[in-house]
């Protein structure tokens, strides 16, 4: 693995905020396109961009509490309104009644916090008549590519150390046309420590499967499943399917054992507020973390099965998930060690267990679980964990 992607994997759990003009209408993000929104009618919300209730320091707190360990933040939605200080276009944060760049606080808010730094930039923008048009029309295209990779340039170049940059909006087109080499190498020259995501076309250094889990098929380097916590990215004020806790936390637990990272988002409000519903959602994750982080940083999958729930591993340690309750016993299988103790995590308290060959039982357990979202009980082997005749 690459020396720079080790924090990623180390990291397992982050924060996405898909915030911008969008948020003030409140009907999600692709509110200009779906509603058909004329660009001149939608350009006119800008007077109204206040960003009054904008506090970086709060959400990096928030995500910080909720055990994730780094964030990423749109600079730049399909709409095409920039968040930050760009001399490409004057649709912007900064020729606002906010008058910030956003951009700018949010990286300074990551960093007082201890979060890695993450920018998601889409490369398409529904303003542009180039965009539509394709790359046949040469010259424009080539105006829009500008337009494009100077911005991208900017992002990576104004704020210090940048450790994600996270690209969205690639389609139709092919990476040829967004001209995505030219574009990665210059962002790697500016942040040679830099992970960017495969959205340009290119592979980039992880995959990001979105709103779901690859259950059948996950990849076989860094990934990253990036999900909601309704059912919208930006913020849609009738959108109530809100997400459990024990729902995240199941989502993260499966998504580390089968070796990816968990990006949940979340969309702040037009004034820049998080929704209460979130920060109380982040705040039960944030306590499970607290008691069982243990077995998510730099974990992975483990070979052992069980009817309760996924096996995440670390070094000799096993860490069986009972997202299921059964009471009383609990049988791993598939177990080519031998067991040396097994605890609850959260509490250190033994449990008791009888090893036969390769099964390993654990009883005694309580009728109710300990834990009502996951019920972590770590098993200490003689070595890393392999099945039987490893």
């Amino acid at each position: 693995m690459e020396e720079r992607l080790k924090w990623f994997v180390e990291a397992r759990f982050g924060m996405f905020i898909h915030w911008g003009l969008y948020s003030l209408l409140g009907r999600a993000e692709w509110v200009m396109y779906l509603e058909d929104i004329p660009r001149e009618e939608y350009a006119k919300y800008a007077s109204m961009f206040r960003a009054e209730r904008y506090s970086p320091d709060e959400w990096a707190e928030c995500a910080k509490e909720a055990g994730m360990k780094y964030m990423v933040m749109t600079s730049r939605h399909h709409d095409g309104f920039s968040l930050f200080d760009t001399k490409y276009s004057d649709f912007k944060s900064t020729r606002t009644p906010a008058g910030r760049d956003l951009i700018g606080e949010y990286v300074d808010a990551c960093r007082r916090e201890g979060l890695k730094v993450g920018i998601y930039y889409s490369l398409l923008d529904w303003r542009w008549d180039a965009y539509w048009k394709g790359p046949d029309d040469v010259k424009e295209w080539e105006r829009f590519l500008e337009y494009v990779h100077g911005q991208v340039e900017e992002l990576c170049s104004s704020y210090g150390r940048i450790d994600v940059l996270w690209f969205d909006g690639n389609w139709p087109y092919k990476p040829e046309h967004w001209r995505a080499e030219e574009l990665l190498s210059k962002v790697r020259k500016l942040q040679p420590h830099i992970i960017v995501n495969n959205r340009t076309g290119l592979p980039g250094d992880f995959d990001t499967p979105e709103q779901h889990v690859p259950w059948w098929a996950p990849p076989q380097r860094a990934w990253e499943t990036c999900m909601t916590t309704n059912d919208s990215w930006g913020y849609f004020e009738g959108d109530r399917n809100w997400k459990t806790p024990r729902q995240v936390i199941s989502t993260l637990v499966t998504v580390v054992s089968m070796g990816g990272n968990l990006l949940l988002n979340v969309g702040p409000r037009g004034d820049g507020s998080f929704p209460p519903e979130a920060v109380e959602l982040l705040s039960h994750v944030g306590a499970w973390m607290r008691r069982n982080g243990e077995s998510i940083y730099g974990a992975r999958g483990a070979p052992f099965t069980t009817t309760v729930g996924p096996v995440t591993a670390k070094g000799s340690t096993a860490f069986v998930h009972a997202l299921r309750w059964p009471g009383k016993r609990i049988t791993v299988a598939r177990v080519g060690n031998s067991v040396k103790s097994a605890y609850l995590l959260a509490t250190g308290k033994e449990v008791k267990f009888v090893q036969e060959g390769s099964r390993v039982h654990l009883e005694g357990l309580p009728a109710l679980p300990p834990d009502p979202y996951d019920t972590v009980i770590a098993l200490e082997l003689d070595s890393e964990p392999r099945t039987p005749g490893r």
